[in-house]
């Protein structure tokens, strides 16, 4: 959780981002965000100069500008020089923010099709859950990382659009723990960067059309903006249906209904 200082720089590096046009723009500006904050977190030096505030913001500013000049494009260069003017609460702030930016932008690059983006990057979730050889595999830390994104490549190839497959990779860095974790992250900023929420809905048999459409517009309702579900059928569940948005947990399951019979009785 971003505070003070790296919250407001944040806030305003993201207004800068805006909606980068045409959308192959976003895509490149996410890859050379991503690129500046993997430098930034594996040199500790440049990472302490970039953000120490008792320096002028120029200075730090200029520093960016002599070392990403000609290595990435005027719209990259322009946000980490911002970035690095900025005051941050804590060191780790500058290349976190950076990533999470680099986040956005390559959802902002699907357009239209942010639906598609977090609907693959649900379903790759789900095939690592599914297929743990594949799931170690990725996570190997043993295996080269040019190695496991060859085996990206391999899985996924043309089969998903160039937004999951950039975003898959990404999650390989191990930022957020597990790939599993990051891809969750990563569903949340796609439809966050939408306008929406993101529900998982677990239920004994799949939903019907109808059923997943009235589901949608009841959650979207009941919390005041679009909410995207993600389904998954879960044996556990025996009947009803469990819906998770964020901390909040509406559990309306055969399970969940005797578990709360049991506590009453016990009270």
């Amino acid at each position: 959780m971003l505070r003070g200082a790296s919250a407001e720089a944040m806030a305003d590096l993201r207004d800068q981002l805006g909606s980068p046009s045409p959308l192959a723009d976003a895509a490149i500006i996410g890859d050379e965000l991503f690129s500046v904050s993997s430098l930034l977190r594996s040199d500790a030096a440049l990472r302490r100069v970039a953000t120490d505030a008792s320096l002028p913001a120029e200075g730090r500013q200029g520093l960016a500008r002599q070392i990403f000049e000609g290595k990435v494009g005027a719209a990259t260069l322009a946000i980490v020089e911002s970035a690095f003017g900025h005051r941050w609460t804590s060191q780790r702030d500058l290349p976190d923010v950076l990533e999470r930016l680099s986040e956005v932008a390559i959802a902002k690059s699907t357009g239209a099709k942010a639906d598609r983006l977090a609907d693959e990057l649900f379903g790759i979730g789900q095939l690592l859950t599914t297929n743990p050889e594949l799931r170690d595999a990725l996570a190997n830390p043993g295996r080269s990382i040019e190695d496991r994104i060859g085996l990206v490549d391999t899985v996924l190839g043309d089969k998903v659009l160039p937004a999951t497959v950039t975003l898959t990779k990404q999650a390989l860095a191990g930022t957020y723990g597990t790939l599993s974790a990051a891809l969750e992250v990563y569903r949340a900023v796609v439809s966050n960067t939408a306008g929406e929420g993101v529900a998982t809905v677990r239920v004994a048999r799949p939903l019907s059309d109808d059923e997943r459409t009235r589901l949608q517009q009841a959650l979207s309702r009941q919390y005041g903006r679009e909410i995207h579900v993600n389904e998954v059928v879960d044996p556990d569940v025996i009947g009803g249906i469990r819906v998770e948005i964020g901390d909040d947990v509406i559990d309306g399951t055969v399970v969940g209904r005797l578990d709360d019979a049991r506590r009453r009785l016990a009270s």
